[in-house]
């Protein structure tokens, strides 16, 4: 990856804010970029992508420059919903359905919001997630 581009920090800070806001939620850098954890499980996953790297979020995002990517779980219907939505979203089959949304400037934080809250309840423990009921309001 390159060293001239990476996730900008208030990103980051606005993504920790709506995740950390979940039950026992936890961030941590990944092996590119940062993501958000329920135990061992990620519920969401920011990361750059530049000159066609990592290859395989180059290719789901269709990304042709550098841009940020958010990925999170879905449920398999979900995925397939996002594919045919196309840019800024995407959808992924990784052994688990996934689906994804290129950030930038029109963002729509609301919606990243749900993104995030559904992830985190498809892979959060029961009694966790019962403890959820809507996303956190983006600030």
């Amino acid at each position: 990856m390159s060293d001239t581009f990476d996730v900008p920090a208030a990103t980051v800070a606005r993504l920790g804010t709506l995740c950390l806001a979940l039950p026992e939620a936890h961030e941590e850098l990944a092996w590119v970029g940062t993501r958000w954890r329920i135990r061992s499980q990620t519920f969401a996953h920011v990361l750059p992508v530049v000159d066609g790297r990592p290859p395989s979020y180059a290719r789901a995002s269709r990304l042709t420059g550098p841009g940020i990517v958010l990925t999170f779980r879905v449920a398999l219907e979900d995925c397939d919903l996002l594919e045919r939505l196309g840019p800024p979203y995407f959808g992924i089959e990784w052994g688990r359905a996934m689906g994804g949304v290129v950030l930038g400037e029109d963002s729509d934080w609301s919606e990243i919001a749900e993104f995030v809250t559904d992830s985190y309840r498809l892979v959060a423990p029961r009694r966790l997630a019962a403890r959820v009921e809507r996303p956190p309001v983006p600030q």
